[in-house]
């Protein structure tokens, strides 16, 4: 099992900063990658950032170039640090991380609130 704690969120002022940390535990060692996802308010989920265990990244167009996903294996944390925030990235942020073997499975942290006013 793998239990994934998100934290950082809050409301911000629309151009503002934010970075999001999600803190993994457990059999972290079968995860292969790494994930924030969104879901805003009458939304699907949707992934914006993934990182893999070599460090390979991806965004969705929606934050590229604004949002920084990262990790600190050391600590087993990942981060994702959000710049030029607008009030269209209002949402619930997830963490999620991906195992592939014995069985692909994905665990989900809670979620955390981010609010960005106009």
């Amino acid at each position: 099992q793998v239990q994934l704690v998100e934290s950082g969120g809050g409301l911000v002022q629309a151009g503002g900063s934010l970075r999001l940390s999600c803190a993994a535990s457990g059999t972290i060692y079968r995860i292969v990658a790494m994930n924030w996802d969104r879901q805003a308010r009458g939304k699907q989920r949707e992934l914006i950032a993934s990182i893999t265990n070599d460090g390979s990244t991806n965004y969705a167009d929606a934050v590229n170039g604004r949002f920084t996903i990262s990790r600190d294996n050391a600590r087993n944390t990942m981060y994702l640090q959000m710049n030029s925030l607008k009030p269209e990235d209002t949402a619930v942020y997830y963490c999620n991380a991906y195992r592939q073997y014995p069985i692909p499975f994905n665990y989900w942290g809670q979620g955390t609130q981010v609010t960005v006013s106009s």
